[in-house]
């Protein structure tokens, strides 16, 4: 019988058993509707989710994460719009809730306020990349905010358009002391010149590859990773909504059951709607390339990846990958 412990050694076995002691519960929140930019692929306002009515009233928001807590959760992952908009709903998160914000990086997130709470900047490519597609030079005014912030990496999305550039910006992440995970677009707006080919794809996984091999230090991702997300098979399985761990609870149908994420809902800002899933219901499934969903597609099939020692390995090394992206084990 195929078994972890025969299949690990005690190193890699002492790697498993420390994941494997995590209880990671998490949920989207949609902190506010609005936004200080409006970046052209932006699955938020591609979808019409900015359309409910936003709750305005804190106190409302506290006893919802009270609520949410009560339920289970204990990563509130924070997106919007821009959270740092509306600090007082972020707080009435930390206050509550292991938290994490994804932040454009425009407005800083005060530390005095928020001393050890994870911050994840976006970051659409060079100064070039990020004007053509954001409206302006946003990596500049990130960099000066967060540089060497230990609590804050970049989520860099590569574009068709960054292959063969991205070492440049890595760099400028490196030099400025902080880390970087890598994920891919989303053309959810048919943005001219930004859809992936395959051929597109497959320079992807060597250039996000060579990447990690070359900045170790700074780059938080994994091999395995790179391939499932470039190729969108996992283990002979072909990425879709049938595969997608990441669909809310209560609105999830499907028959049969994937593996999933357990009591997952995406909360719209009026504390009432839920959405379909991590991104957003307008999203053509088969073209999906949000990371941290092929990531959960990886971590909540574990039970497959116990076959050959490579394949658990590659399992260990994801759920290491995002347990450090939320800083359940040391960068």
């Amino acid at each position: 019988m195929i078994t972890v412990s025969s299949l690990l050694d005690k190193d890699w076995r002492e790697r498993y058993d420390r994941i494997s002691r995590l209880n990671i519960r998490s949920s989207i929140y949609d902190v506010t509707n609005q936004c200080n930019l409006r970046c052209r692929g932006c699955f938020f306002f591609s979808s019409g989710e900015q359309h409910v009515t936003e709750e305005t009233d804190i106190r409302k928001w506290e006893a919802f994460v009270d609520r949410e807590k009560d339920r289970g959760v204990n990563l509130a992952i924070l997106i919007g719009g821009e959270p740092t908009l509306f600090l007082d709903r972020v707080e009435a998160f930390h206050d509550r809730i292991p938290s994490y914000c994804a932040t454009n990086g425009i407005i800083k997130i005060p530390r005095d306020r928020f001393p050890d709470m994870i911050v994840g900047i976006s970051l659409w490519g060079s100064s070039e990349d990020e004007i053509s597609l954001r409206g302006r030079d946003v990596f500049s005014i990130s960099r000066k905010n967060y540089a060497g912030d230990p609590n804050a990496y970049y989520l860099y999305t590569l574009t068709p358009k960054q292959l063969g550039r991205a070492e440049d910006v890595v760099m400028k992440i490196e030099d400025c002391g902080l880390k970087v995970h890598l994920q891919l677009l989303s053309n959810d707006e048919g943005a001219a010149g930004f859809s992936w080919t395959p051929e597109q794809l497959t320079r992807a996984r060597v250039e996000m590859d060579s990447l990690l091999d070359k900045f170790p230090k700074t780059v938080i991702s994994s091999h395995y990773y790179h391939e499932v997300i470039t190729t969108g098979m996992l283990l002979g399985r072909r990425w879709g909504f049938s595969e997608c761990p990441s669909v809310t609870e209560p609105l999830d149908k499907r028959n049969p059951q994937p593996k999933r994420l357990i009591r997952f809902i995406r909360w719209g800002a009026d504390l009432k709607t839920m959405h379909r899933c991590c991104t957003s219901a307008t999203r053509d499934c088969t073209t999906c390339k949000d990371g941290a969903a092929h990531m959960s597609w990886i971590m909540v099939n574990k039970r497959a990846h116990i076959r050959t020692a490579r394949d658990l390995k590659n399992w260990i090394e994801v759920y290491e990958m995002f347990a450090k992206l939320y800083k359940y084990i040391p960068w």
